[in-house]
């Protein structure tokens, strides 16, 4: 099963407690992003977190040690993000990684921010945290 993860995952892995452990795992099983997650990723540790510049590099060689390279985002897959938010209701952000992780391949999507159990296109839409957290 090919994974891709969405920003929140590897924002929650940042942190403490159960969400961090869960997030954690998913990382250390191998997966998938896109720049979007990184450029996600890099705003709420820069904004929300406080973090240094140094320290957010370090995070993502942490993250580009774990994970398959980053994929780009290109003008097709803006146009997929595109049908994807007027076909299926996505926001276009979301839409972006939905779009992303099926050119990628994947079979699962785990992120908190969508509808879990939904599956587009062959990509099964999941909540690792459902259960699992108060």
């Amino acid at each position: 099963m090919s994974a891709f993860l969405d920003t929140n995952i590897l924002v929650y892995a940042q942190q403490t407690g159960p969400k961090a452990t869960i997030s954690q795992d998913l990382i250390a099983q191998g997966g998938t992003i896109s720049v979007q997650v990184l450029n996600e990723l890099t705003n709420v540790l820069r904004k929300k977190d406080q973090r240094s510049w140094r320290d957010i590099e370090l995070v993502l060689d942490d993250v580009d040690n774990a994970l398959d390279p980053a994929l780009p985002l290109t003008a097709a897959t803006t146009r997929a993000a595109l049908a994807l938010a007027r076909d299926h209701g996505f926001a276009f952000y979301d839409a972006l990684i939905v779009a992303a992780a099926i050119e990628a391949g994947c079979d699962v999507l785990y992120t908190e921010d969508m509808q879990h159990g939904r599956s587009i296109a062959g990509l099964a839409i999941v909540n690792p945290f459902l259960g699992h957290t108060p």
